[in-house]
């Protein structure tokens, strides 16, 4: 019980660096601007696949009126032409999660470069660090709209069983061309994900380090800790939270706090939690708990389930973790 207490109240743990991280106005310098521009291609289309996402209302209705009438051809139809466009709609989803991750994978390999080290990368080239906050802030959106949204498989369990079917029945399939069979199988692990982005990323990071095996892991790693250490100390000093000119600011770092600290925890080989982690979990729960009532619930929720999955338990009440074992 007393283990993680230790772990997350030792006073010898580094404050981490302490500068103003521009996430409102950071414009690219000269020497961002070639990475800057590819990862800005992919991003203007982020806010266009949350919007779709949002929307998402699956074909819930027409699939149980199919499933209750099997022998009614037009309920058939009427539930496969309410699935396809459906489906479309996931696998643009699906090749967004792709285009990210070659996105994530180009501003790794800017932000951990030598000789700078990843606080210097991270205070000159703020306009690449604001986009590598950008994708984690969607990511964590993505993922939260996602969780809440059973029809999203429902849908597309059911167009594949149909599909089945028609195959063995040699009945054309519309749609068919549209998501073959190997894309099917991506697209079906992808969405029996929990988080499905945030294990595209996840997977995307500890592939940049295990293929850059010239670039020790701190680089990265150091990258990931730096970033969630500037969050936390912009969000806890109130001169830095004075300059945040958008209320929705906060709630920015606060995602994109707990995005890195998942991240750090997957690449790095003993984790967040443990002692010589480089990233302040007390503090950062802390600062995740002086926010408003139920704001913040579902990013402690992503980090209980964090620890959970190292065997530490997050208390609901306090701020500090305890060793289930």
């Amino acid at each position: 019980m007393g283990n993680l207490l230790k772990v997350l109240t030792c006073t010898d743990l580094e404050q981490g660096p302490n500068f103003f991280l521009d996430f409102e106005n950071a414009q690219p310098t000269e020497s961002e601007k070639e990475i800057y521009n590819q990862v800005n291609v992919v991003l203007k289309d982020a806010e266009g696949i949350l919007e779709d996402l949002q929307s998402y209302r699956g074909a819930g209705h027409e699939i149980r009126e199919a499933i209750q009438h099997p022998t009614d051809e037009r309920l058939q139809e009427k539930a496969w032409g309410a699935v396809v466009p459906l489906v479309g709609k996931l696998k643009k989803f699906y090749e967004f999660s792709q285009r990210l991750e070659a996105a994530l994978r180009g501003l790794l390999g800017a932000l951990t470069s030598t000789p700078y080290s990843p606080t210097q990368h991270l205070e000159r080239e703020q306009a690449l660090a604001k986009q590598f906050a950008e994708i984690l802030h969607f990511t964590l959106r993505f993922d939260e709209l996602k969780m809440t949204n059973p029809a999203i498989q429902n849908d597309f369990s059911y167009y594949r069983r149909t599909l089945s079917r028609m195959r063995i029945n040699n009945v054309p399939a519309e749609g068919e061309n549209e998501v073959n069979n190997e894309l099917a199988n991506r697209m079906s692990l992808f969405y029996a994900e929990a988080t499905p982005m945030l294990k595209t990323l996840s997977d995307a990071t500890t592939k940049f380090v295990s293929e850059n095996k010239n670039l020790p892991i701190e680089n990265t790693t150091d990258c990931l800790s730096t970033m969630a250490s500037v969050c936390r100390v912009m969000l806890e000093t109130p001169e830095y939270r004075s300059r945040f000119t958008n209320e929705q600011t906060v709630s920015f770092c606060l995602r994109v706090m707990v995005g890195v600290i998942i991240l750090y925890d997957h690449v790095h080989p003993v984790g967040a939690f443990a002692k010589t982690s480089k990233i302040d979990m007390k503090g950062c729960i802390k600062v995740l708990k002086d926010q408003p009532p139920n704001s913040v619930e579902g990013l402690l929720n992503a980090l209980r389930y964090l620890a959970f999955e190292r065997g530490i338990t997050v208390s609901a009440n306090s701020s500090f973790l305890e060793n289930s074992g």
